[in-house]
């Protein structure tokens, strides 16, 4: 999921994880929709200057923004047809579905995993498939990542840019502070609710926060399910079913009430969404949290983190099927977007978002022009080819690395070992809304009933699922 998709896109990238359902119930195919039968072919070329918008983040700072205007100088001097115009762009969910549905979308523009194959069968995005299949790396996706973006047939409508396994994000002087060792993060939960609590009582801030609204709560509660060995979701064939009233949703809440009503350890703010609680934990007001655990770029171009402070760690996993919620980004053209802009898109897409992850001149300038706007370089991702493709671009960045990779080995030497989990495949985003509830009544009330919120949420979200099938 994810809560700003930009902004998970760049942490991935130097790059989350929607609205399937929901998307797919607010707007039909008539409405905005591409049309196969205008879609570019294979041959298409450019038969003279186009100009396309593509999307940037909000707030970035100047050294950020700078770093983004050097690379749409290098490639307008590549593509001298082409002229490229900026768009700040942030996804969540309520806005997205209105930008979608009233065409004021970049040309190009990135989307989670998990809106994917419903903007596609939707038609609600440019069929770019006949300019994707001609790029060199085309078939070379992990195929699990690559069907994300593609239609039942097996086309190519988006290009995986960026994927990612959650994370235990900790804030190492908050650490420091309480008298842990922020060189030994938490292993278990039962850690995180200790330390938590040594943090809170110690420094006064929050030991762990959580996202709690615009379905980023419903996110993370999941991620947290998944981490004690459940589910929200099941499918056997082409029926999925809602799995939320279980005893690992019930662990996952218990564990929250805990935290909240006897620990008094998760702070004062019950209403975070993904930018809001980036934003506290880059100032030091949160000990632990969890997200997509390529973050760090987003913490330090948008919320200017002091790497200092930063920490990163796998998830804690428990129970027999236990796994780490996974995710990434789709880059997709828009579908109001003319054969022109979608031929100079498709060239975008793989300029600025993929050729640094498999070409090594690109790798390296765009390495180099990142240290020069002082710009993160070498954050952990999840590769979206394979393991090997991914080590052999660490290798080649390796010189300009200029973020503390000692400070995330928790990380990084482990999170290849842990079984990765999808998103919900279906009403996604509807899922997710109907948990936001369940995790802010958790907070906020100490006799919340919890078996009547998870098996509300259980019926809301079958409903979705029924009516996205």
């Amino acid at each position: 999921m994810k809560s700003s998709i930009t902004g998970r896109a760049a942490a991935a990238l130097g790059l989350s994880a929607l609205a399937l359902g929901t998307l797919a119930a607010c707007s039909s195919g008539d409405s905005g929709a591409a049309d196969k039968s205008t879609s570019p072919t294979a041959a298409a070329t450019l038969s003279g200057p186009v100009t396309i918008t593509v999307a940037i983040d909000k707030g970035l700072s100047k050294d950020a923004r700078d770093q983004f205007d050097a690379r749409v100088v290098a490639f307008e001097k590549a593509n001298p047809l082409i002229t490229v115009k900026s768009q700040e762009y942030t996804w969540t969910a309520t806005t997205f579905t209105a930008d979608l549905a009233g065409g004021t979308l970049p040309d190009v523009f990135p989307i989670p995993f998990t809106d994917g194959r419903g903007l596609i069968a939707q038609q609600q995005i440019a069929n770019v498939s006949g300019l994707v299949s001609q790029l060199p790396y085309a078939k070379s996706f992990n195929e699990n990542i690559a069907a994300e973006g593609e239609d039942a047939d097996g086309a190519m409508w988006a290009v995986p840019i960026a994927a990612y396994g959650q994370g235990l994000h900790y804030n190492r002087t908050l650490f420091t502070q309480a008298g842990l060792d922020p060189d030994k993060p938490p292993t278990t939960w039962d850690e995180v609710r200790t330390d938590a609590k040594q943090i809170a009582d110690k420094t006064g801030q929050a030991g762990l926060a959580m996202m709690t609204k615009d379905n980023t709560g419903g996110w993370i509660f999941t991620t947290m399910v998944n981490a004690f060995g459940g589910r929200v979701e099941a499918t056997d064939g082409t029926t999925t079913t809602a799995t939320i009233a279980t005893d690992q949703a019930k662990q996952v809440a218990q564990f929250l009430h805990d935290l909240r009503w006897t620990d008094h350890s998760m702070g004062a703010n019950f209403l975070y969404d993904w930018n809001g609680i980036n934003q506290d934990f880059a100032a030091g007001k949160i000990g632990m949290y969890v997200s997509g655990g390529g973050n760090l770029p987003n913490l330090i171009t948008q919320n200017d983190m002091d790497m200092k402070d930063y920490g990163l760690t796998v998830l804690p996993l428990q129970g027999d099927d236990a796994g780490v919620l996974g995710g990434g980004t789709l880059a997709a053209v828009s579908a109001k977007a003319d054969q022109q802009a979608q031929i100079a898109s498709v060239k975008w897409i793989d300029f600025y978002y993929v050729q640094q992850l498999i070409d090594k001149d690109a790798a390296v300038t765009s390495a180099q022009q990142s240290v020069a706007n002082k710009q993160p370089v070498g954050a952990p991702q999840l590769p979206i080819f394979d393991q090997k493709t991914y080590e052999q671009q660490q290798e080649w960045i390796k010189p300009y690395v200029n973020v503390p990779l000692d400070q995330m080995t928790g990380y990084t030497q482990h999170v290849f070992e842990q079984p990765l989990v999808p998103e919900p495949g279906v009403a996604t985003q509807d899922v997710y809304a109907k948990l936001d509830p369940v995790v802010q009544s958790i907070l906020t009330k100490q006799d919340a009933d919890v078996d009547k919120l998870l098996s509300d949420a259980q019926t809301q979200a079958q409903r979705a699922i029924d009516s996205a099938s």
